[in-house]
């Protein structure tokens, strides 16, 4: 054999293995990332449930109750846990001399005036049973997710943005999330069911001094929920100030399909 080609067929798969590399890291990392936030939640929700289980000594859990309506002199006892797979990210059992109430609570953590926080995610048909979503809107969003493949030429050879979509299809998304946006947003933010959330709470750690918000769940979803339902320039869908999205990423994997929802949390500390 000529030792040219004798030597590129051991050297060729060197190459690709070094071609491939760079994506391979940049996947990790991305991936690597992701963990670091999940865990930084998940020990920013430990924080706050041992704060309220602290309350007799914690100047912000009292502050906290004071805010859902319990005077600190009538409460008897105070006890939090952390519900797993559910809207409320911490449930907070106040006793008064009343009786008991739990209290769920959405927390999200953020660590830049900037930054999003995904409130939801779910393949689309789930979404499709939970919200009773018409065929002609679903169909559309199996194009943006890439559950269908491109129809015609697209940014992305594996799915198309609502805004490659025909005007049919577009129109379709932006009427049922119009039509249905109060019970959408309200999902979202607050879920439904046993465990649904009926605070937010925002914890801003970007300074030295950490600032909290708490604002009903209704409240939020109203502030959030407000604006137009309109597509982005990106070819995503505004929902007032939430953002739909496709996940992506996941190194390629089914999972990248799922649809998410996002919002930048930071807003509600200065909302009124």
């Amino acid at each position: 054999m000529n030792k040219f080609f004798l030597r590129l067929i051991i050297i060729l798969p060197l190459l690709i293995c070094a071609a491939a590399a760079p994506a391979q890291t940049a996947r990790a990392t991305k991936a690597e990332h992701g963990s670091q936030i999940a865990k930084a939640g998940f020990k920013n929700e430990d924080e706050i449930r041992d704060k309220f289980n602290n309350w007799k000594a914690d100047a912000d859990a009292r502050a906290w109750l004071a805010t859902m309506g319990y005077k600190p002199e009538s409460v008897e006892s105070v006890t939090a846990v952390k519900p797993h797979g559910e809207k409320a990210d911490v449930e907070v059992t106040v006793k008064t001399k009343a009786g008991e109430q739990t209290e769920g609570i959405s927390i999200k953590l953020v660590s830049s005036p900037n930054g999003f926080n995904q409130i939801d995610k779910r393949w689309l048909r789930q979404y499709v049973k939970l919200w009773s979503m018409p065929k002609d809107a679903e169909n559309a969003l199996r194009l943006f997710l890439g559950e269908t493949p491109p129809s015609k030429p697209s940014r992305d050879t594996k799915r198309m943005f609502l805004n490659e979509l025909e005007p049919g299809s577009r129109q379709a998304v932006i009427d049922f999330f119009d039509k249905n946006k109060e019970q959408i947003v309200s999902d979202l933010i607050a879920g439904d069911g046993t465990h649904a959330a009926g605070w937010i709470m925002v914890a801003y750690k970007a300074t030295p001094n950490t600032r909290w918000a708490l604002k009903r769940a209704d409240t939020a979803a109203a502030f959030f929920g407000e604006g137009k339902v309109e597509i982005t320039r990106a070819g995503n869908l505004k929902i007032g100030r939430i953002t739909m999205q496709r996940k992506g990423g996941d190194g390629g994997r089914e999972t990248g399909k799922m649809l998410q929802f996002k919002i930048n949390p930071a807003l509600l500390l200065d909302a009124k």
